[in-house]
């Protein structure tokens, strides 16, 4: 039923998987290379290649937006306890904000009666 013969089958060159999915060099950007650096992939910016792989580059972008993270995380942190601790002083926004706005009105009086 085949009118192929084992030769014809044999002499097809296959197509390789591999070859498809290799990844090329991946230019780095000037960003991409301060990144580099802050991640320590790299000690200088000579010691940069002209192509590195997308592979290295995404995990130093990876561990910057981790440290990132890391320092939201205590900001927040530090903004929280500087909200109770002016909390518990009773201090608040709208009390700081009452008392800036008594401050202008006697400043802005002030003027108009030092204006003969």
């Amino acid at each position: 039923m085949c009118s192929k013969t084992q030769a014809e089958n044999l002499q097809k060159p296959k197509p390789q998987a591999s070859a498809s999915f290799k990844v090329t060099g991946h230019k780095p950007t000037d960003w991409d290379n301060k990144l580099l650096l802050w991640t320590g992939r790299f000690k200088k910016a000579e010691d940069i290649p002209e192509t590195v792989s997308f592979e290295i580059v995404d995990a130093a972008r990876n561990k910057m937006h981790v440290r990132i993270s890391y320092v939201m995380i205590a900001l927040t942190i530090m903004g929280c306890i500087m909200m109770v601790i002016l909390g518990a002083r009773h201090e608040s926004l709208t009390s700081q904000n009452l008392e800036k706005k008594a401050r202008w009105r006697e400043e802005a009086a002030q003027s108009v009666y030092a204006k003969p």
